[in-house]
């Protein structure tokens, strides 16, 4: 990696770009609600409310603030805008039709229709200028810290002076809904923690839910919260034009602590029956009150998704030029940083391509003979790919030592080292799991951090969001079965090898030994298309000389399952994952002096293996061969495809029990004389 350069973004105050009249911002925004409101009608579903009640907030921030280049939505330098509360998707929806992105009136016209760019939540993977997807409450908040994280992190490396390569802002629009799920919670305690000063959260507080007002279940201040998180608390009356474009200056002005705005908001503003309801939260507003509102609002009342011709010249057109521009300053001084320091720009530019260099790929064997479990393995990994793949930006939820993920030579992320490439994310699993989306969306970073295996739990709604968008991050999941002994049943993942398997787009890998576990890193570093679980053992495993015992090469690993070693007219297969392919082996043995021949597939990944040719499959299991055992420490659920309705599943669909590692096994029957006497059984 290149020596650092400067190790403090730039402190510059961001100030609008222009100041829009309020006749403008009036019109701008009322053509939101019209849109918003034709829209969830002809489609007879989605929610009209938050975007009628923040559409005055939208207008000043996008018409005013927010840089983007609608012609290059994935222009690295651009500010990012988050969607927090996805259900008023048509908000952002009609944002980027009217400042002039690749979504015609005819796409608004079919939201929440199949093959459309409108689904009903936004999705990145689906319409170019949403950031994140986002619903699920709480994700697109979470996500946020992950992209301020590395925007943060980017410019503290590679910003040089007057010359900023990274120098945006990341905003958010968040409701009461965001604010009650644990995850906000978890993510913007840490972001105040680490004095994000270039996050800014828009809160639409209107006091409104599904079932009615938030006094029903919510009665927290939510500003002296976020005091006491380290931010910025602002209030504005979010409405009022001038007084959103003073409080967005206040915002900026502190570039020391992330900035809450609670804006006092009219969900459904404009309806002149429904506003301030919950009725307008999730529901159309009804042909009658839509022509009502439209006359309220000052809009053609027969006239449906109407844009005027004045926003088309003032915005949209005005917006395609502001940026082209914003992006062709953002290119001169990455030629200028080019030309002065081709080294920092050679890296920084493979951090945006996602290149990893090849000679990381290349990781030294670990020494074989004794045992190691495979989290210690995973750690020696890290320490050779640290310093060759500076993208890689780690961290653990409070298990550091556990997990093994802090490589040797590197600092930890914070408030005062925003060049360090870890992160300590505390006791907050689920938010860590979003934080790691957001700074993977965000670009020139590529996330990896650890836990428990069994607390995957905690963060799988932002696995599954990971999964979702096929996002590049690695989860280092250790302690990964009943081998972890003592900690008992708590603490020991039964069900979620299969529960993970489940979940598409999402690559699953147990290795057995260390050699495995570097395959598997390397895998993980090239998988581009969504994320990758490896999952580790607490116990020391065996760690063959695969050679010298007639072991196929770990490199087999790169095709999910393959043959480990086999007899010759081999008449039964043996399939383990993990620790248990000790057993197998052992099993073989037994076998092989009772005369039976026997092939041993380590399977460490079914993904990995159901990508594979069919012809590649049939030559690892021959369908000829019907006598087959699979044997995992963990739910059988998953194997039955691969055993067929004539195979046996060795494995464990209970809950374990708090004893040492080697004594659940053998009173749990994971025992290579168990698997002996399942082959005996077909």
């Amino acid at each position: 990696m290149v020596q650092i350069q400067n190790t403090q973004p730039s402190q510059a105050v961001r100030k609008p770009f222009r100041q829009l009249d309020a006749d403008t911002l009036a019109l701008l925004a009322n053509t939101i609600r019209g849109l918003a409101m034709d829209a969830v009608q002809q489609a007879n579903s989605g929610h009209p409310g938050m975007p009628m009640g923040m559409a005055d907030v939208a207008a000043v921030l996008w018409g005013e603030w927010l840089r983007h280049n609608p012609v290059n939505p994935d222009w690295f330098n651009r500010d990012r805008f988050v969607l927090s509360g996805g259900h008023g998707s048509m908000l952002i929806y009609s944002l980027l039709h009217l400042f002039g992105y690749d979504l015609p009136l005819e796409e608004l016209k079919q939201f929440r229709q199949w093959g459309s760019r409108t689904p009903g939540h936004p999705e990145n993977f689906v319409t170019k200028g949403v950031e994140t997807t986002t619903g699920p409450l709480g994700q697109g908040i979470a996500n946020a810290v992950g992209m301020a994280i590395a925007e943060r992190h980017l410019a503290a490396r590679y910003n040089l002076p007057q010359l900023p390569l990274c120098d945006h802002y990341t905003y958010v629009f968040a409701g009461d809904g965001d604010m009650e799920e644990g995850i906000s919670h978890e993510a913007c305690s840490l972001a105040g923690h680490l004095r994000l000063g270039r996050l800014i959260v828009l809160y639409d507080d209107n006091n409104i839910t599904i079932d009615g007002h938030t006094d029903l279940s919510f009665s927290e201040d939510v500003r002296l919260r976020f005091e006491a998180y380290g931010w910025q608390v602002l209030s504005v009356n979010g409405h009022d034009f001038r007084s959103i474009r003073q409080v967005l200056k206040a915002a900026h002005a502190d570039t020391q602590r992330p900035t809450l705005i609670a804006c006092r908001t009219v969900i459904g503003q404009g309806s002149p029956n429904k506003a301030n309801t919950h009725e307008v939260h999730g529901a159309p507003l009804g042909e009658e009150e839509v022509v009502l509102a439209k006359r309220n609002l000052g809009l053609p009342e027969e006239q449906t998704f109407y844009v005027p011709k004045s926003i088309t010249q003032a915005i949209t057109q005005e917006a395609r030029v502001w940026g082209k521009k914003w992006e062709h300053q953002w290119e001169k001084v990455a030629e200028q940083v080019q030309h002065q320091d081709p080294d920092l720009w050679a890296e920084f530019s493979d951090r945006l391509n996602g290149v990893v260099p090849a000679r990381a790929l290349d990781i030294p064997a670990i020494s074989v003979g004794k045992p190691i479990a495979t989290r210690a393995a995973s750690g020696q990994v890290l320490n050779h790919l640290a310093p060759l793949v500076p993208q890689l930006m780690g961290g653990s939820a409070d298990l550091t030592p556990s997990n093994n993920t802090f490589p040797k030579g590197e600092t930890a992320f914070s408030a005062t080292n925003p060049t360090g490439r870890y992160i300590h994310y505390g006791v907050r699993e689920h938010a860590m799991g979003a934080i790691m989306n957001g700074m993977a969306l965000h670009g020139g970073i590529l996330p990896y951090a650890g836990t428990f295996f069994v607390f995957t739990d905690y963060m799988r709604p932002a696995m599954r969001m990971a999964a979702l968008m096929k996002l590049p991050v690695i989860y280092v999941l250790t302690h990964d079965s009943i081998g972890l002994g003592e900690d008992g049943p708590t603490h020991q993942p039964v069900e979620h090898l299969s529960s993970l398997r489940a979940m598409p787009h999402m690559t699953v890998i147990r290795p057995m030994d260390a050699a495995e576990t570097a395959v598997a890193w390397r895998v993980a570093l090239t998988h581009k298309d969504g994320p990758v679980a490896l999952v580790l053992s607490r116990q020391k495993l065996p760690n063959p000389d695969r050679q010298a015992e007639g072991l196929a090469p770990a490199s087999g690993l790169e095709r999910g399952g393959y043959v480990l070693c086999e007899d010759k007219g081999f008449d039964t297969i043996i399939i383990a994952t993990g620790s248990e392919v000790a057993l197998a082996l052992s099993a073989k043995k037994q076998l092989n002096d009772k005369g039976v021949n026997v092939r041993i597939v380590s399977m460490p990944s079914v993904e990995l293996f159901e990508a594979q040719p069919e012809e590649y499959q049939e030559q690892v299991l021959p369908t000829a061969i019907t006598r087959r055992v699979a044997v995992e420490a963990g739910a059988t659920l998953s194997w039955y495809p691969w055993v067929g309705c004539k195979g046996k599943i060795v494995g464990l669909d209970r809950f374990g029990a708090s004893a040492p590692g080697q004594v659940l096994f053998e009173k749990l029957g994971l025992t290579a004389s168990a698997v002996v006497e399942a082959v005996q059984a077909l």
